[in-house]
């Protein structure tokens, strides 16, 4: 197996009255496991990472490390203050990783030239593998193909977390091998493998994760109708996960399974009640099983 090849979930954190939940989140972790995913990405976007502070990040991946083997895991490591953010990056990696997840700086908009400097600024102080992550519509600025290309050269850099949008782009990057392409649209998970793709790093994984593990095995054994069912039966469960900004759909699925609170740090806000009875007949669809 390729070093991050399968499903990743974004790993959601659980909060109680404003802290996080270890306990809830021991669970979450425990049930992932179970069903199979590939490893765990800690304190991203899902894991609602720019409202934690440094000290609960570390905790979290702690917390994380002591449930999980290091080689599934990878951290995220998210700035603009690239001072700060290598202070950071330091006391991630004194731990046992298996990568970390970089953005590009994100509100101040660098040029192409900027954007190719940080990232060799963030390799070259990496001791483990870095996993670009592609994100325009968060950080403001789209990384152009060419300048993706050149920062893909160097040794450190091993995969990407693909959200660009842009399908010319993606199918160049799987095409040139210099980097494991993992999407991070749901959506596009089936397509992603099909075309020579290492996976995903999904956050509506969280729901039904063996569904989406058995999807990649049967696009891996050629079984690509089986594959096309299993993407059909978890599509209605995708399209809602997104309905609202995530992961306020993504918590209110684990609350309802008993997987901690349906809370979020402001200001993120829960899902409407419109979406909330939408989610129910998704999940009974899934033949999830709810509490209360």
């Amino acid at each position: 197996m390729s070093a991050f090849r399968g499903i990743w979930v974004a790993l959601a954190t659980p909060f109680c009255a404003g802290e996080v939940d270890f306990n809830a989140l021991d669970a979450l972790v425990g049930k992932l496991l179970e069903e199979g995913v590939r490893g765990l990405v800690v304190c991203g976007t899902t894991g609602e990472a720019a409202a934690l502070s440094h000290a609960e990040q570390l905790a979290v991946l702690d917390a994380v490390l002591a449930r999980v083997p290091a080689q599934q895991v990878i951290m995220g490591l998210a700035g603009n203050n690239l001072r700060e953010l290598l202070a950071f990056q330091q006391q991630i990696q004194q731990r046992p990783l298996a990568g970390l997840l970089v953005p590009a700086p994100y509100y101040i908009r660098p040029s192409q030239q900027g954007i190719e400097a940080f990232f060799q600024t963030v390799a070259d102080a990496a001791t483990v593998p870095v996993v670009l992550y592609d994100i325009p519509y968060r950080t403001g600025v789209r990384i152009e193909r060419e300048t993706l290309r050149r920062i893909l050269h160097h040794p450190r850099i091993a995969a990407v977390k693909d959200c660009g949008g842009d399908l010319d782009t993606t199918t160049a990057l799987i095409a040139d091998g210099h980097a494991e392409i993992l999407t991070g649209e749901d959506l596009q998970i089936f397509n992603n493998l099909c075309l020579g793709g290492a996976g995903a790093i999904s956050a509506s994984a969280h729901v039904r994760a063996d569904l989406y593990v058995q999807m990649q095995r049967q696009i891996d054994s050629g079984q690509l109708t089986a594959a096309r069912q299993t993407f059909y039966r978890l599509l209605p469960w995708m399209r809602v996960a997104f309905a609202e900004p995530n992961p306020a759909v993504i918590k209110a699925a684990l609350a309802l399974q008993g997987f901690g609170r349906d809370e979020l740090r402001e200001p993120m806000q829960r899902c409407s009640a419109q979406t909330q009875e939408r989610l129910r007949a998704v999940l009974a669809g899934l033949q999830v099983p709810v509490v209360g």
